[in-house]
């Protein structure tokens, strides 16, 4: 029998699930100020356990996460993680990009000066560029922080599928109201997360997604970044 999800291609998709999901993506952003209270546990496990949905190479499902669960316990990593920031140097599991050129750069660059143009932080001052950079690392004041991880023998493919994870986490969250922060900045200091909270040798720090409830009063969350058009990403054959 087939799945009650199966649409037959000659039939009309379910009403409103396209509209959905685009209405899910469009309003999801990174939210990088969020407020204190704490989200309830039963919602946390509703966006694992949608998460836990996403398909993997092989049905491998590599990734694992470390949450916490408890304000107390990402304030004493907060704490920790940024004391150890401000002065260690970066060393992640998986090589960060060598250079951003061209139209990457220029991504990137548009991204970030919207982010300094919005929390006041002009052009040239390398103080207030800190500041905000280690904002990363303060979680931006999120009530819970998750670190995905993924197993190093399974190599980029098992990255890969972290990634889409990740986007099934986001979304699952954005449909129950919770903002999101997906932080590669904090695999930058992946022996020091391994550490923390006593992941295994073999695992690799991915990402972190810090997550609550958006302080939408805050400057930092008051733009929104761009996407390139169809024509710029799509080659037709």
């Amino acid at each position: 029998m087939p799945s009650p999800l199966t649409t037959h291609p000659d039939s009309a998709p379910p009403a409103g699930r396209f509209t959905a999901l685009e209405s899910l993506l469009a309003d999801r952003h990174t939210c990088r100020a969020f407020r204190p209270d704490p989200v309830p546990h039963a919602t946390i496990e509703q966006i694992l356990r949608v998460a836990q949905l996403t398909p993997s190479w092989c049905n491998t499902q590599p990734w694992q996460l470390h949450v916490t669960a408890e304000p107390d316990a990402t304030d004493r990593f907060r704490k920790a993680l940024l004391d150890y920031a401000s002065s260690a140097a970066p060393e992640s599991d998986i090589p960060f990009p060598a250079a951003y050129t061209g139209v990457f750069r220029d991504r990137r660059k548009e991204c970030g000066a919207a982010l300094y143009t919005a929390v006041g932080v002009p052009r040239g001052d390398h103080a207030g560029s800190l500041r905000q950079m280690l904002r990363n690392f303060e979680l931006f004041d999120a009530p819970h922080v998750a670190i995905v991880t993924t197993e190093s023998d399974l190599g980029p493919y098992g990255a890969v599928d972290c990634g889409l994870y990740l986007t099934s986490f986001l979304l699952a969250a954005q449909s129950l109201g919770v903002a999101t922060a997906p932080q590669a900045a904090l695999a930058t200091y992946s022996p020091f997360i391994r550490e923390w909270f006593d992941i295994p040798a073999e695992r690799q720090v991915v990402a972190g997604i810090s997550f609550g409830y958006s302080d939408e009063d805050h400057a930092a969350n008051s733009f929104r970044t761009t996407r390139a058009d169809l024509g710029s990403v799509v080659h037709w054959h």
